[in-house]
């Protein structure tokens, strides 16, 4: 073999592997361009790979929590609604036996009380959107307050016998190792009222009771001390409201937080990830530029190949 033909077939090999080569770089942004990734497969993101996952991992878990703390932050939204009515209504008993009080007539207090333990019970046996009481903790398929007349009340040794509702408050994870307590218990919210509304009822069914147009002095005593107890009961409602409202304003920050960490993690994966498109189109146009001249190239040398192959033949004739 000539030393012209085993140059020809070295030339041929490089071309040849240069065409491979440029042909894989064309297909590797072509598919960038489509997918918008740097690369479908570890093995094109290298030795990011560990990165990648891991900002993956902490974003997914961040999403969770997020979506968590809204389902929470909704729950304690609802319920500061609802206790700051079940605190109207404590202050409104309060006022209730203020007036009876100042103006010397009972008659129409045990109505009163009937419709705010009513309106208390409409509150506290409230159900979320699955179904289950929202102030029942971890006892959530029974009503918690089983009391729903004076009658009811006046039958129980205290008004704490009137709740069912379980020990344990919802709780929400909002990030790892930190847990905030969503729920309130019916028993925290409405014992003290409902126990004011009893001995209203108690009283009036006793030996100095049956509340009239005109008080007796024993029945003005009583409702004196009475003033206390309702006004004992406001002051509990507005605190359990005041801390539901706490924790509504600390899941709003949870939230706020979490946004934050997501679209980091969001931007960290896409940093390993992405392509930048503008870089990904102008590399597919020059690898095609440069897979054409390669098998053009080939091409006039596989023509040349052949005429050095023919040649000898040519001339011997």
């Amino acid at each position: 073999m000539s030393i012209d033909r085993v140059a020809t077939s070295t030339q041929s090999a490089y071309l040849a592997s240069q065409v491979m080569q440029a042909s894989s770089n064309l297909d590797n942004t072509q598919a960038q361009v489509a997918s918008g990734l740097t690369s479908t497969t570890y093995a094109g993101i290298g030795d990011k790979t560990a990165a990648l996952e891991a900002a993956r991992s902490a974003g997914a878990r961040t999403d969770a929590y997020q979506a968590a703390t809204t389902l929470a932050s909704n729950q304690a939204n609802l319920q500061d609604t609802q206790l700051t009515s079940l605190s109207d209504l404590a202050n409104q008993w309060r006022q209730d036996v203020t007036t009876a009080l100042g103006n010397g007539d009972g008659s129409t207090l045990t109505t009163d009380a009937q419709s705010i333990l009513d309106q208390a019970n409409t509150i506290l046996n409230s159900k979320d959107a699955n179904g289950n009481y929202l102030y029942g903790g971890d006892k959530n398929t029974t009503p918690p307050v089983t009391a729903t007349t004076l009658a009811d009340l006046q039958a129980l040794p205290s008004a704490s016998a009137a709740f069912a509702n379980g020990t344990v408050a919802s709780s929400v994870r909002i990030s790892d190792g930190q847990t905030v307590q969503v729920g309130v218990l019916a028993s925290d919210a409405g014992t003290q009222l409902l126990q004011s509304l009893k001995d209203v009822a108690d009283f009036n069914a006793g030996p100095d009771g049956n509340f009239g147009t005109s008080l007796t002095t024993a029945q003005s005593t009583f409702l004196s001390g009475a003033i206390s107890s309702a006004t004992d009961a406001a002051t509990a409602v507005n605190s359990v409201a005041a801390s539901n409202g706490a924790v509504y304003q600390q899941l709003q920050d949870a939230s706020s937080t979490q946004t934050s960490m997501s679209t980091l993690y969001q931007g960290f994966v896409s940093d390993i990830q992405n392509v930048d498109m503008s870089t990904a189109i102008t590399n597919l146009n020059q690898n095609q530029v440069a897979l054409q001249a390669a098998l053009q190239v080939t091409s006039q040398l596989n023509q040349i190949s052949l005429l050095n192959y023919l040649s000898p033949a040519t001339s011997s004739g």
